[in-house]
């Protein structure tokens, strides 16, 4: 990079530092460092969290998707409208939990279940969690190198450092191929980790949510820059031309002509859409977000302009991997093409070439001042994601494995100091896992595998928990096992396939190999869009089919171990009231009109009383922009399948979409900061001035918040001499 775009780099990072710092008088108590004490605006939280969840992995796997998919991806992803406006629109499970008034899903768990499920939860989320994270320093590292032109330092340990190598074991340990270790990359991840952990440390929830949101609203308009520089570079009849090199079966214009693209074809889109509704809000990389909002009915708005908030974003994603892929395969650059594929030959694996393809390609192709301000915003992308998931992974383990052992409280300053010990040893584990671990798929395929160690099982837990009386204990546990079980069965397929799996059964087991082989390639020949493939080199089930299996048998389990418990028991209803602070057990302030009960089933989708006129403008507005592109989504597919639907033909569809997308976003943009300067305004004002209660720390007796007990009652033992509130089933 240019002196100016490392002066642009440095200059941003100063100022977030800045504000960090900035933000940590306001920490005072527990409920801060989880949760911002329960005092952010919907803006607020809908540019934050957005940011918190972009992450430079996101953005790399984004690449990866639509390198390889091109406008196809974002077609299939046209399905997934409907759903998302629905959930958000209704505040599906958001508005019940926020009613909890839980600081963590597990935390809910036991008010809703027993300690036993918020435990076995708080473990199976902390595992799948710093798993699936394990990969998030070594791809953002990878990038930087690849897109600053940081050279490699290499070091051999065996060489370097003989005594340390052999009194540690490091030569097999840490570089068990003897190649020579990379120092730049080691100390990029340590550097990056550093500042993270320095926002976690100072204000926790407050610092993170502060920050990601400064560094949200700069990508927001380096995004719109960067729409305007592509339009500038490229003629759209040159990118069309481009996009229709592509070969039959894996067409980057017609999503009918996909069925040979490799992973991201439409049977990972429909398994996706189903796990919108069966896991939504269920993966907790930024479960802080879901406690932090004002009230439920803020926490629902924020969900609905989120659906407004990811238009910018998911144009760019979608726009820089095409600009990419037409640099790679038109004729007219051959020159960068060479340029390109000597940098990516000096990957020491096809997974790690193909993630670096897109940035090693924008090197080459965005001028000075831009180049900068990207990479900016990939900083930023990092720290926001890394700070994020440090503190929810890091007080996951706290709150929902330790802190349900305590009969009396911490004090808010060791709890706090515990809560940060936790997050470095998060930190101290990426940092080994990218390290040591080896990626063996595309990211997104990873995320999916390694999320479903928890999320298969725990999306019926969350769900039917809020919504189904008879839901028991039994039904919980049984189906985060077998969740888990699935899940992690199959990441050790994937991981151990080509070092040994394979082998072994050919070596030991050739008639049962050939019949899982015969098997295997039969599904896939005869139903379109399975590309499973049985060779040596790698598992032949990706992490999303993985996932969809973990769903379904997740699902039937807590609803069968549930009707039979509850039916060989007769326990009682389950007192939803008193979990959701309805009725008689009302907390005041949660809702802003105190005299309305909360609709529920379908009247929950349609405006409520809390809605004000500007809500349902929002409300409005955001179901005719989704329904509206469902319906051309269903339209566009009968006329293929009827006339079928030239290149150019989609071609001047997507160019429709691309514009309609663009003036939306750049609308949203605009409106999105002035709502969320107002918000962190409000923010600071309350937190100023907002009367803390030191019992708020997450700790849950005769289910529900310690917190929730009158005034004098400091700990379990002090509830417990109370009288036991009936009604309560478990």
């Amino acid at each position: 990079m240019h002196w100016i775009d490392w002066t642009i780099v440095s200059a941003l990072l100063i100022g977030i530092v800045v504000l960090a710092i900035s933000t940590k008088k306001y920490t005072q108590s527990v409920a801060d460092f989880l949760a911002a004490n329960r005092c952010a605006g919907r803006y607020l939280l809908s540019i934050s969290e957005g940011m918190a969840g972009l992450g430079a992995i996101t953005v790399v796997a984004m690449f990866e998707m639509y390198y390889n998919a091109g406008f196809t991806g974002a077609w299939w992803g046209m399905m997934y409208g409907p759903i998302f406006i629905i959930v958000a629109l209704a505040g599906y499970v958001i508005y019940r939990f926020r009613e909890t008034r839980a600081l963590t899903l597990a935390q809910y768990f036991e008010m809703r279940y027993n300690k036993p499920v918020r435990i076995i939860a708080g473990l199976l989320a902390w595992l799948s969690g710093i798993i699936n994270f394990g990969i998030f320093p070594a791809v953002g590292a990878r990038f930087f190198m690849s897109f600053c032109g940081i050279p490699h330092m290499y070091m051999n340990w065996a060489e370097d450092t003989p005594f340390i190598t052999s009194a540690l074991n490091l030569d097999t340990v840490i570089n068990p191929t003897g190649n020579p270790f990379d120092l730049t990359f080691i100390l990029i991840m340590i550097g990056l980790l550093a500042i993270s952990l320095f926002f976690v440390f100072l204000g926790g929830q407050i610092a993170v949510m502060v920050t990601d949101f400064v560094q949200g609203v700069f990508t927001n308009i380096v995004f719109l820059i960067i729409i305007a520089f592509i339009f500038y570079t490229f003629t759209w009849g040159d990118i069309v031309s481009t996009l229709q090199t592509a070969p039959e079966g894996k067409s980057m214009l017609n999503p009918f002509d996909t069925g040979k693209t490799d992973g991201f074809n439409p049977w990972y889109y429909i398994i996706g859409m189903v796990g919108i509704l069966y896991a939504y809000k269920s993966w907790q990389g930024a479960q802080a977000y879901n406690a932090s909002a004002k009230n439920p009915h803020e926490a629902r708005m924020a969900g609905i302009l989120g659906a407004w908030r990811g238009v910018i974003l998911t144009l760019v994603m979608m726009l820089l991997p095409i600009g990419a892929w037409v640099i790679m395969h038109n004729a007219g650059h051959t020159e960068t093409q060479e340029v390109v594929n000597s940098a990516l030959a000096t990957m020491p694996s096809e997974t790690l070439a193909k993630q670096m393809t897109v940035p090693t390609v924008l090197t080459k192709a965005m001028p000075v001042g831009l180049i900068g301000m990207f990479c900016a915003v990939m900083v930023f992308a990092f720290i926001s994601t890394h700070d994020t998931y440090l503190h929810s992974w890091g007080s996951i383990f706290v709150q929902d494995v330790i802190l349900p052992f305590k009969r009396k409280p911490f004090s808010p300053k060791q709890h706090i100091w515990i809560l940060r010990i936790s997050i470095i040893f998060v930190a101290m584990f990426i940092f080994a896992f990218s390290l040591l671990v080896p990626q063996k798929d595309y990211i997104l395929m990873f995320f999916a595998l390694t999320g479903a160690i928890y999320v298969g099982g725990a999306g019926a837990v969350i769900v039917f928990g809020l919504y189904w009386r008879r839901g028991t204990s039994a039904g919980a546990i049984a189906s985060l096992f077998v969740g888990s079980s699935t899940a992690i069965i199959f990441f050790c397929l994937q991981q151990f396939w080509a070092e040994g799996i394979y082998d072994f059964m050919l070596a030991n087991t050739p008639n049962f190999l050939e019949g899982v082989t015969n098997t295997i390639h039969s599904i896939a020949d005869n139903v379109y869009g399975i590309n499973w493939k049985v060779t040596p080199e790698k598992f032949p089930i990706d992490g999303q089919w993985v996932f969809g299996f973990s769903m379904i048998i997740s699902c039937t389990t807590y609803i069968v171990v549930s009707l039979v418990d509850h039916t060989i028991t007769r326990r009682p209803l389950f007192n939803m009231d008193q979990m959701l602070h309805r009725g008689e057990y009302a907390v005041a302030g949660d809702h802003e009109d105190e005299n309305a009960a909360p609709v529920s089933g379908l009247k929950a989708i349609l405006p409520s009383e809390e809605f004000t006129f500007r809500d349902k403008l929002v409300y409005y507005g955001n179901l005719l922009w989704t329904f509206g592109w469902f319906f051309v989504f269903w339209i566009f597919s009968a006329l293929n399948f009827v006339w079928g639907l030239s290149d150019d033909g989609w071609a001047r569809f997507w160019f429709v979409q691309v514009i309609l997308a663009m003036c939306l976003g750049t609308f949203t943009v605009i409106w999105f900061i002035c709502g969320g300067i107002r918000d962190m305004k409000d923010l600071f004002h309350t937190l100023r001035t907002a009367k803390r209660d030191t019992r708020d720390d997450g700790m849950v007796v005769h289910g529900h918040n310690l917190a929730d007990e009158p005034e004098g009652v400091e700990t379990i033992e002090d509830a417990e001499a109370l009288e036991e509130p009936a009604g309560m089933s478990e």
